[in-house]
């Protein structure tokens, strides 16, 4: 029996097969489950490196260096108690050109280890797949939620929207990065207009160059239809 849960954890993370004695899990068990449990609590509680972020963006050719921002939740316990301060701006955005095709927002979410890990990674696989878009500068925020990237476009009028966000962690992955695309956001913006690539961790997860291809290929769509969300089916894109 032993050898047939082997062969079967060694293509998933998930636990299966768990040995118990009783109703009690047996001592590895116990110790795997606490540990993915601090991990998933350390993920949420674990402030953005900027800094760190600001250097990994840097090395990207051709992007533009980053503004920093944060939402209205004034610390980390507001952020998770109040959702509707995280989905606007504290402070007013500084001006940018107005008019890109396409302003890229990295909010630390619920998982800031996941920003850190594979933001960058992403946005250096996707700037190649999007030749002739005209990006606004990236914007870093923190304490934020998807919904405060519908501010920082409408307040530089840019057409769409990338949200590269930490998803909520669980018990198998506390790194894992979502990316929401929004066609003309605006404050207000139902969650039915965006199109979601999520559960971005490699290895375990889509790696960076997948991601990135799914997201170019959601952006051609939108251009073609001007329209993201329930209008906007992945499964019918080519990239173009």
């Amino acid at each position: 029996m032993s050898d047939f849960w082997a062969a079967l954890r060694a293509h998933t993370p998930a636990r299966i097969g768990q040995q118990r004695f009783g109703e009690a899990p047996g001592t590895r068990e116990r110790l795997e489950f606490v540990t993915a449990h601090a991990a998933a609590r350390d993920a949420v509680h674990e402030p953005l490196d900027v800094s760190a972020l600001v250097a990994d963006l840097a090395s990207i050719p051709g992007l533009a260096a980053p503004v920093v921002v944060a939402s209205a939740a004034p610390d980390r316990a507001t952020y998770l108690t109040r959702p509707d301060l995280g989905r606007r701006l504290r402070d007013p955005l500084p001006s940018a050109e107005p008019g890109a095709d396409l302003v890229v927002v990295l909010a630390d979410g619920l998982s800031a280890t996941a920003v850190q890990r594979h933001a960058h990674g992403v946005l250096r696989a996707l700037r190649p797949l999007l030749p002739g878009t005209r990006w606004a500068p990236p914007v870093i925020a923190t304490q934020a939620r998807v919904a405060l990237g519908d501010h920082v476009a409408a307040a530089w009028r840019a057409r769409m929207a990338l949200v590269l966000v930490g998803e909520r962690p669980g018990l198998t992955t506390a790194d894992s990065l979502g990316a929401y695309l929004t066609w003309a956001p605006h404050p207000g913006t139902p969650d039915s207009a965006r199109n979601c690539v999520s559960n971005i961790h490699p290895p375990h997860g889509l790696d960076h160059e997948t991601a990135a291809r799914t997201i170019a290929s959601l952006v051609h769509g939108a251009r073609q239809l001007r329209a993201t969300g329930i209008a906007l089916k992945e499964g019918r894109l080519e990239l173009g």
